[in-house]
């Protein structure tokens, strides 16, 4: 039988999905980061699990891994579950789907909420291409390396940020990254939920006065270096030497740095004819 990753709740114990109920409720093995929570949930969805309950979190992780792998051996299904959201996801669960992928051993998932897609999909910031960083480096040179890699990342950016550091960590990212858009949700489907959009100084300056819960933000990426049309006419002309379409050509490359396809084409044909 196969492990199952399944994801729980982030505060709505409604979310849950029936798949879930089922697996709380026939699982041989339930490998819990918090076992008290997972009681709490089992009692919200008014389901009584069957399996043995086993503590796996962050510190028992590797030493938790013998057993459960053992018990996959001989058959029996583990369901793995974090306090919310999708283990593996800067949660327990990497280690042992490893282990499970080393020895050929079935993995399934049990799909369902994700703090990362919830807070992309309310940011109100562009979320057809994003990445996802886990949670902010503490120490003050990592951090300021972490930034850096930040300054030209393009794609949106998730990360996770405790709240009494959240006020500092949006302040730096003002000084290292400059006044981009982001947005900061906290208590995501919890009765308090709250999402502050806003430059990232404003939402330093919001942050100050103290933050409680949990804190998922959604970070603008970082603009196109900005170029002008003299600059692209090479690159267009030879694509369009190599057997592309001019127009088709210069609309796709002004979409990509914001400059006017009109103009761009328009340097071409006088570059031709100057050539």
């Amino acid at each position: 039988m196969p492990l199952v990753l399944a994801a729980t709740p982030l505060g709505d114990s409604r979310d849950a999905s029936p798949r879930l109920v089922s697996a709380l409720a026939d699982a041989d093995v339930i490998a819990a980061e918090d076992t008290r929570r997972l009681r709490a949930l089992a009692a919200a969805l008014n389901v009584t699990p069957a399996g043995r309950v086993v503590s796996f979190y962050e510190d028992v992780e590797t030493a938790r891994l013998p057993r459960l792998m053992d018990a996959l051996r001989t058959g029996e299904t583990v369901l793995l579950v974090t306090d919310a959201g999708m283990p593996s996801v800067s949660d327990p669960g990497y280690r042992l789907v490893a282990a499970c992928v080393a020895e050929d051993l079935p993995v399934t998932c049990l799909p369902g909420p994700s703090a990362v897609t919830t807070a992309l999909a309310v940011s109100g910031l562009p979320s057809d291409r994003f990445c996802f960083e886990g949670f902010v480096p503490r120490k003050p040179g990592e951090k300021a390396r972490w930034f850096a890699e930040l300054a030209g990342q393009p794609r949106t950016v998730v990360f996770f940020e405790s709240p009494h550091r959240l006020a500092a960590t949006l302040a730096e990212a003002a000084e290292a990254l400059g006044d981009r858009r982001a947005a900061v949700c906290r208590e995501l489907t919890k009765t308090y939920e709250e999402v502050r959009r806003g430059t990232l100084a404003e939402l330093a300056d919001w942050a100050s006065d103290g933050v409680r819960g949990e804190i998922t933000v959604v970070l603008a990426g970082a603009r196109p270096r900005a170029v002008s049309v003299a600059d692209l006419v090479g690159e267009v002309s030879s694509r369009v030497a190599a057997g592309e379409r001019l127009k088709s050509v210069a609309a796709e490359v002004a979409a990509a740095t914001g400059v006017s396809s009109k103009e761009l084409y328009n340097a071409v044909i006088e570059a031709r004819r100057a050539g």
